[in-house]
């Protein structure tokens, strides 16, 4: 299983507003920060927004924040959110000489629902719970 750069970029702007919560953030300063595109931030930015995990304001002064605490924010919920919740294979949408037969499908599940709810047991919270990396994400040059 891969995750998709969406759900890679929306881990790292949640990462790094909650870490730089106590003031707004910008889009340029992550897209910086990161070394990758502020296009593709522009969309998990959005989606973040539309989710509720994260508070947009326009203008000169403008940026993003946490909308949430990040005791909140469930990395399974996040993940679901961001890569849907699909069957890894869809034995269903398509012809196959094995339908009824194969436990492929119902194997993938099973590792599916394991995967999920790995994450569910963790918060964005748990995740920055390291001095290490908040330093790395904290910074000076606003």
């Amino acid at each position: 299983m891969q995750l998709s750069r969406f759900t890679d970029y929306t881990l790292r702007v949640l990462f790094y507003t909650a870490v730089n919560n106590d003031r707004l953030t910008t889009l340029a300063e992550i897209a910086g920060f990161y070394e990758i595109s502020i296009e593709h931030l522009r969309k998990v930015v959005h989606a973040l927004s539309k989710s509720g995990y994260l508070q947009t304001f326009r203008g000169k002064n403008g940026g993003i924040r946490l909308a949430v605490p990040p005791e909140e924010i469930n990395l399974g919920d996040v993940f679901a959110q961001s890569e849907g919740t699909s069957p890894l294979v869809d034995c269903m949408g398509q012809d196959c000489k094995l339908t009824g037969f194969c436990t492929l499908q119902s194997v993938f599940h099973e590792a599916q629902q394991a995967f999920m709810d790995t994450l569910r047991k963790y918060t964005l919270a748990q995740m920055l719970d390291s001095p290490q990396l908040q330093s790395q994400l904290i910074t000076t040059d606003r």
